[in-house]
């Protein structure tokens, strides 16, 4: 068995927690009660009772750190301890409407990571209807469920896969989107978009998907990709190369024999 800390345990134990009521809501989401909480954001209660069983499993066993939370916003705990970056279904839309693809997110940020910097150090991407556990600590690789996890060896644009997200109603722009769609679409195998930023991540951490950008994200759907990608041997960075855009929900993540040529495409669309 492959040996993680008892955080990752912690981690793993309030997501598969928060499963077995997602799975019942996902099979009946006809029944499930909506509201709206602004353009083509949708909100169930299935997404709040989710997010409240994790923060409870989270709290019990680390009471003094602080959450982020997609629904609860900010909890403060202990400002010289970790918080908990928490998306308790990632990939809403596709719940709402019967697609069986979404996520559990939750990433651990300590504030005295390298140079002084806050870093993300444990994530785990929950995926309940198939039992996937991808997960990774800073230094330490990602894994999926027990088995190791490495981003693609592709070197070539035209053999790889790309996952994006399309800008929606209220959310991003179509225009800037479109640039860089045609400046990458002619030079790739293929380009898919998904609808949940975290199994993206995920996925190009396990070589399923060899990059993914997209922007206009929120933090709590990035954060625990982020780790992921680069323990797997990934790299991520926003449209210009640097760390600064991530926190603002700007990502780029590729192996590194592909992040540079998409990187080249990316950029030099918006400078278009």
């Amino acid at each position: 068995m492959v040996s993680h800390s008892g955080l990752i345990t912690v981690m793993q134990r309030a997501a598969r927690k928060a499963a077995p009521r997602l799975r019942r809501d996902f099979g009946e989401v006809e029944q499930l009660q909506v509201s709206r909480k602004g353009p083509a954001d949708f909100v169930s209660m299935a997404d709040k009772n989710a997010e409240q069983t994790i923060v409870d499993e989270l709290r019990h066993a680390r009471p003094d750190w602080g959450l982020m939370l997609e629904e609860g916003g900010t909890v403060e705990g202990d400002p010289d301890k970790p918080r908990f970056i928490v998306d308790p279904i990632d990939g809403t839309t596709n719940f709402l409407h019967g697609i069986p693809h979404f996520a559990i997110s939750i990433a651990v940020e300590d504030p005295r990571g390298a140079g002084g910097k806050p870093e993300i150090t444990q994530a785990l991407v929950y995926q309940p209807l198939t039992d996937e556990s991808f997960w990774a600590e800073k230094g330490r690789g990602t894994w999926l469920n027990e088995r190791r996890l490495r981003v693609s060896s592709r070197r070539d644009l035209a053999d790889s896969l790309i996952a994006t997200g399309i800008p929606f109603f209220g959310h991003g722009q179509l225009p800037r989107f479109q640039r860089v769609l045609e400046a990458v679409a002619p030079n790739v195998a293929g380009i898919r978009r998904n609808g949940s930023a975290a199994l993206d991540l995920a996925w190009v951490a396990a070589g399923r998907f060899d990059g993914f950008w997209e922007e206009d994200l929120q933090y709590w759907d990035l954060a625990a990709g982020i780790l992921l990608v680069r323990e797997a041997g990934g790299f991520v960075t926003d449209f210009r190369g640097s760390d600064a855009g991530i926190a603002k929900g700007q990502v780029l993540a590729a192996n590194d024999q592909l992040h540079s040529k998409l990187h080249r495409l990316v950029a030099g669309a918006l400078r278009a």
